[in-house]
């Protein structure tokens, strides 16, 4: 490659914040306007923020080796989505292990016997500042009637997890925190072959 192709830049730096001030606060985000100064040009710029709290995404893997997933309406594309269960991390549940627990109850009814940590993301570093937390819920069986609150309308269904890269492919599956868990789970089951 030239150099007119490759120009050299110096090496990116933080941004120092100057101010940051709340716009609004909303049922899951709160909006901030911060104002950060450049640290290549030194000229100040306003960037908006979204804060929420932490998300979680679950695996549910029952003892046959199928994989509950959930469809439901997205208000933001208009469109039935084929996803895993999620949710947000509440501070009373104490961690995203014990949020994930139990969404995965709520949502589909289904208790896991244990809750391995996959790995963690952040759904979109250039406007929001939370990290979206993935979990297998290994041993994953049906407990209880899903209880899901006034805003959700929810169905759960089983399907292989050989199937799991055609929907994506697809276009049916395309939650974009969903395929980035299920990109975990490859991971950890490649471990697993191993023996890592």
């Amino acid at each position: 490659m030239s150099d007119l192709a490759r120009p050299e830049t110096p090496n990116v730096q933080p941004w120092p914040k100057i101010e940051s001030r709340p716009l609004g606060s909303y049922r899951v985000f709160t909006l901030r306007q911060d104002t950060s100064r450049s640290p290549r040009t030194g000229r100040e710029h306003h960037f908006y923020v979204l804060d929420s709290t932490d998300w979680i995404n679950v695996i549910p893997l029952t003892p046959e080796g199928q994989i509950v997933l959930i469809r439901q309406y997205r208000h933001g594309t208009e469109e039935v989505t084929l996803e895993i269960p999620g949710g947000m991390v509440d501070l009373e549940d104490g961690s995203p292990a014990v949020s994930a627990a139990r969404e995965l109850l709520e949502e589909t009814g289904y208790a896991a016997e244990e809750m391995v940590p996959l790995g963690s993301v952040s759904p979109n570093p250039a406007i929001l500042s939370n990290r979206c937390h993935t979990f297998l819920a290994r041993q994953a069986r049906p407990v209880a009637t899903p209880l899901m609150d006034g805003a959700e309308d929810i169905q759960f269904e089983l399907v292989e997890q050989s199937a799991i890269p055609h929907l994506i492919t697809s276009g049916q599956i395309t939650h974009a925190l969903v395929i980035a868990a299920f990109y975990f789970y490859e991971q950890h089951q490649k471990r697993l072959e191993i023996g890592d």
